[in-house]
């Protein structure tokens, strides 16, 4: 198991340091220039041709040539030229599903939230067994409390090899493996980081709305106008765009119900314990404030994985319990 996820890791790295990254439209001073009305980053190497006259203004005014781009609703992932295994095998695969379910919807918001779901299921196989080691784990914390409690202040090489060995023991009992969880994460990195640029790459997506939402606008631009203006946050109540505050919130909770279902038990001491919850949480502030400054696009990505996995570890978690009570 170990080899498989060294080949992974090595995999991606190679895949992610290839050519095909997104690039950014830079000023004379170097500095990355954003779109004035949504506070957006602008792309360099955008896949199709924008629609909004205010963004091929901008385009054009820093000299990148948006005329010479396929139309979004014409694009396909042979479009373009070619710009290494990552662009090729990821993000012009990925946007062409966007911008197809988007047409069929005619809504590119629910294009996002439909085409995650898919990718999801797919890799549902390999997810699921991440859940189902979280759940064993659960099951297998007293066993291994009881272990801490046996070898506590017995720090002597022979009594660790004795306690690494018990500890196996109760991972067998409780068939557990505690490499497998590793696997969906090497697997949900790329994934993120393919609708990150896939999103940011597609004026079709990032011109367009979901339920009022503009989907290339962030709440910090939305909130702040880019900088941190409280003027315009108390505005906000009376303009409307106050509803760009929910969707930090929305990602808080999102994600602390992903992240609390989906973490299992440590396996270590009460301050091992604690230090995990810690961590949990200083990663759940962490992604809330992040969330300021995502684009709608890729908070709805986020939200939608997030919720998807809240109800994968609610089945898993019946499954268990049913499964248990029967064989009682």
């Amino acid at each position: 198991m170990k080899k498989k996820i060294l080949m992974l890791m090595v995999i991606s790295v190679l895949i992610i340091s290839l050519t095909g990254c997104t690039t950014y439209v830079k000023d004379k001073k170097g500095a990355a220039v954003k779109e004035p009305t949504t506070g957006q980053t602008l792309a360099s190497n955008i896949l199709c041709k924008p629609t909004n006259k205010n963004v091929i203004k901008t385009y054009k005014k820093y000299k990148v040539n948006v005329d010479k781009l396929t139309d979004c609703s014409k694009f396909t992932p042979a479009s373009g030229k070619y710009n290494g295994l990552w662009e090729g095998l990821f993000i012009k695969p990925l946007s062409y599903l966007i911008i197809k379910i988007g047409k069929l919807l005619g809504n590119y918001g629910l294009a996002i939230i439909v085409v995650t779901i898919l990718i999801r299921l797919i890799i549902f196989p390999i997810s699921q067994k991440s859940a189902m080691q979280s759940e064993n784990m659960k099951y297998a914390q007293k066993d291994l409390e009881k272990l801490e409690q046996k070898y506590r202040n017995r720090d002597s090489q022979e009594d660790q090899m004795k306690k690494a060995q018990e500890m196996m023991v109760i991972y067998k009992k409780y068939n557990i493996n505690p490499l497998s969880g590793c696997l969906f994460a090497f697997i949900q990195m790329p994934l993120f980081f393919a609708f990150l640029e896939s999103l940011n790459r597609l004026p079709i997506v990032f011109e367009g709305k979901f339920l009022g939402y503009n989907l290339g606008m962030s709440p910090f631009v939305k909130l702040f106008g880019g900088t941190f203006n409280f003027n315009k946050l108390f505005a906000s109540f009376s303009n409307g765009s106050f509803i760009y505050l929910f969707l930090p919130i929305i990602v808080g909770l999102a994600t602390y119900f992903s992240f609390k279902l989906n973490s299992g038990v440590s396996s270590g001491s009460e301050e091992q314990q604690n230090q995990m919850k810690n961590m949990m949480n200083f990663m759940i502030v962490f992604i809330i404030f992040t969330s300021f400054t995502m684009p709608t696009s890729i908070i709805l990505y986020w939200v939608t994985g997030s919720l998807f996995t809240v109800v994968q570890a609610e089945i898993i978690r019946r499954m268990k319990n049913g499964s248990r009570s029967s064989k009682a």
